[in-house]
């Protein structure tokens, strides 16, 4: 078996086994080869990575809601080691981060030739880049945060242009966008228009969708949609009740931008 299939094997059984870390590790090795991925290694790539981040961003958030409560409480002999634990995470998180983040910009961007290529890793250059400003503050989180907006503006600007409004990867990439907008930048109103905008493109043009993508794109919208939802319902109760605006709950910890189950596609995307 040739090294590259080989690896993709072994990351296939990682998969199965779920074993994400070292399912990271053998598609590390094909994104080296410095050729432009397949459809399937794209996605095998993309689905390692969501899992070995999406693992530690729960651990962070329950830690941190965790060390919310017991601040409340004046609890600080334990808020002393609950801080400790979750900066454990957060540089695991840093270091997965900056780990993908440097396979996309020395393999895997430049060797994109596919319009759908470039669109996906631009996106995911903007998806862990707004993963690092989730739990970063001041100077880091702004530089995260410009960086994963001139990503996913890149990957738009390219999407527009060269993908149809119901394709997955396109509308894969407005969700996440529209997310970052909502946590990311706290900016609502650009939130909403861009999920309604990419959902109204969508429905307008269902009738074209093809058979492959359509379990994709469909599942898609109705994480838009969801999200619009939610959002609406937030901004709401945030204006009606403008003293309590501080305790209510946030949408963004519900807001839902792509899975790992989202990214398994049959045809092309994918967190």
């Amino acid at each position: 078996m040739e090294p590259r299939a080989e690896a993709v094997y072994m990351a296939k059984l990682a998969e199965q086994a779920e074993r994400y870390d070292e399912m990271v590790e053998s598609m590390k090795k094909v994104a080296a080869e410095n050729t432009e991925l397949s459809v399937e290694e794209r996605n095998l790539l993309s689905v390692a990575y969501k899992n070995v981040i999406g693992a530690r961003r729960a651990s962070w958030r329950i830690v941190s809601s965790i060390e919310q409560k017991e601040e409340s409480k004046g609890n600080t002999a334990q808020v002393g080691r609950i801080q400790e634990y979750r900066q454990k995470i957060e540089k695991e998180l840093s270091d997965i981060c900056t780990d993908i983040l440097d396979v996309l910009e020395k393999y895997l961007i430049p060797q994109a030739a596919s319009g759908e290529s470039k669109v996906f890793y631009h996106k995911m250059k903007g998806d862990y880049f707004r993963y690092l400003a989730e739990f970063s503050s001041g100077d880091v989180r702004k530089d995260a945060a410009d960086k994963s907006l001139a990503a996913y503006t890149s990957a738009t600007e390219i999407a527009v242009t060269e993908l149809a409004p119901t394709h997955p990867i396109r509308l894969g990439l407005a969700l996440n966008f529209s997310v970052f907008y909502y946590e990311i930048l706290n900016s609502p109103d650009r939130a909403c228009h861009l999920a309604k905008q990419s959902f109204d493109d969508a429905i307008a043009e269902l009738d074209t969708l093809s058979e492959e993508s359509y379990k994709d794109s469909t599942l898609i919208m109705q994480l838009l949609r969801d999200n619009l939802t939610l959002w609406t319902s937030d901004m709401q109760d945030t204006a009606d009740k403008p003293e309590a605006s501080e305790t209510h709950p946030s949408a963004a910890d519900q807001s839902q931008d792509q899975t790992p189950a989202a990214e398994a596609g049959a045809s092309e995307e994918a967190k």
